[in-house]
């Protein structure tokens, strides 16, 4: 059992590289605390919500709202999304005005997850996750680590070498403060403040031929990630050994890592020449972290492995249910559909799309049509099946970065853009980014399998912004057919 009190309220801060930021933040830090547990073991969390009562809402169910509500998502854990454990369906709701007259406690709320004993190793992440909130809040800091320690932590040349955790934040703060979410343009009128672990471009210091294992985590709202490790006189490999806290069968050497938001990457870094080199992102002013490689030499270097113990076995395409269902979605964004600050509606399309108000109308214009509606189940998901999905966008922004996250179950990444990956790739979140190089619709097709776990869950864009203005569906995992 790990039993550990997470306490949101606002707090103020001093944010290395930034200055003072008042925002909210889970026990006082940014990021939250990083959590440690193995697969068989339970975390039981006591949610403190010491943020003051919620401000009237008068806008409609996908614009946003409750910001001193919130919920907790365990992100990539393969957990019950029902009850008290991994359910975003709920709210941890502050005071009202007049228990703070009366003198109530704060609020507190439970949150229990069993780990199955199976459960991979790796590298997951928390946050709130309530409809209307979600954004506004991550950007504000609250967002913390889990790591599920297992086989793979045994591995000589892991075990060796320094296990450190990256997460990596994306702050919109103005004047010492994190804006209310106010209007469709908040996103890009708020310049971002990226920080590693809380601080500004923090340093990290590896000897030559040193080995470290860097946990990056893209807790970002917003942006996605293409990551380099550069310096003036060359560049750092890392060898990429997991994706969303599932191992891969032997490290992959790369020069680029693409994260998209919500996305994990264990990767082994080894200290080249002496001096000085940056962790950097595409179009992200600045370096994200700064390396110093210095000090006596390792000699001989340190050794990276060969194989590891593969986190989870592929799916079979043979062993899908039903071709001819397999499911579709498309994201799409409409402008102009709602009057007020928040007019375009970001919809999910395709297969099993919210129903229309007017199936015979002007579908473009709908208010209702693929937008999140709690009340609507868009998928029934039968335990022990096997499916297949594609995502795609037809989106000719550039900036629209649709990330698609399943809650609950890992997929497994099969084609990208019609093309066939060689090996495929475990993910709990996956980008479909657009831009010139990219096809005019991007698509990506997986296999997933429902397992072990019922109950009513979502799947949604993972750029924030979106989510809260309903980009959104919902889904109902269901016993095996002939179970009750």
């Amino acid at each position: 059992m790990l039993d550990q009190t997470l306490d949101v309220r606002f707090t103020a801060v001093s944010v290395p590289g930034y200055g003072p930021l008042t925002t909210r933040t889970y026990n006082g830090t940014i990021p939250g605390p990083t959590l440690r547990l193995r697969a068989g073991h339970t975390l039981r969390l006591t949610n403190v919500n010491g943020l003051p009562p919620n401000p009237p809402h008068t806008g409609g169910p996908h614009t946003p709202h409750h910001p001193n509500s919130f919920n907790l998502h365990t992100h990539g854990m393969h957990v019950s999304p029902s009850g008290h454990a991994d359910n975003v369906l709920r709210e941890f709701a502050p005071r009202t005005h007049d228990e703070v007259t009366a003198g109530a406690a704060e609020p507190r709320y439970t949150t229990t997850v069993h780990v199955p004993a199976d459960h991979p190793a790796g590298t997951y992440w928390y946050h709130p996750h309530l409809h209307g909130s979600t954004a506004e809040q991550i950007v504000g800091g609250m967002a913390g680590v889990i790591i599920v320690e297992g086989d793979v932590d045994d591995v000589p040349q892991i075990r060796a070498a320094a296990d450190i955790v990256v997460c990596i934040s994306e702050l919109k703060a103005k004047d010492g403060r994190i804006p209310a979410f106010t209007s469709g343009g908040w996103v890009t009128g708020v310049p971002s403040t990226f920080t590693v672990n809380g601080t500004v471009n923090p340093t990290l210091t590896l000897r030559p031929g040193e080995v470290q294992r860097w946990r990056l985590v893209a807790a970002t709202a917003f942006t996605a990630l293409q990551l380099i490790v550069t310096a003036d006189h060359g560049s750092l490999p890392v060898h990429q050994i997991a994706q969303d806290g599932v191992t891969f069968a032997k490290p992959v050497t790369l020069t680029e890592l693409q994260l998209v938001m919500g996305n994990r990457a264990d990767v082994l870094v080894r200290g080249g020449a002496p001096g000085t080199y940056t962790l950097r992102a595409a179009g992200v002013p600045g370096p994200l972290m700064t390396l110093q490689v210095t000090g006596e030499p390792c000699d001989p270097p340190m050794e990276l492995p060969s194989a590891l113990p593969p986190g989870k076995p592929f799916l079979d395409e043979r062993d899908i249910a039903n071709p001819a269902t397999d499911r579709e979605i498309v994201f799409h964004s409409d402008p102009g559909v709602f009057t007020g600050a928040f007019p375009n509606a970001f919809r999910m399309l395709g297969t099993h799309a919210t129903p229309a108000t007017d199936p015979a109308g002007d579908l473009t214009r709908d208010p209702a049509h693929g937008l999140f509606d709690p009340g609507h189940t868009n998928h029934t998901l039968r335990l022990g099946t096997v499916e297949r999905w594609t995502i795609r966008s037809d989106e000719t922004m550039p900036a629209f970065n649709h990330p698609f996250h399943l809650h609950t179950n890992p997929v497994l990444l099969t084609h990208r853009n019609g093309r066939r990956l060689d090996p495929p790739v475990w993910h709990d979140t996956i980008g479909l980014a657009g831009g010139p190089s990219a096809p005019s619709t991007p698509s990506v097709t997986f296999l997933v399998k429902y397992e072990d776990f019922t109950g009513r869950t979502i799947a949604h864009c993972h750029q924030l912004h979106h989510e809260d203005l309903g980009m959104m569906q919902t889904v109902q995992y269901v016993p095996p057919t002939g179970v009750r």
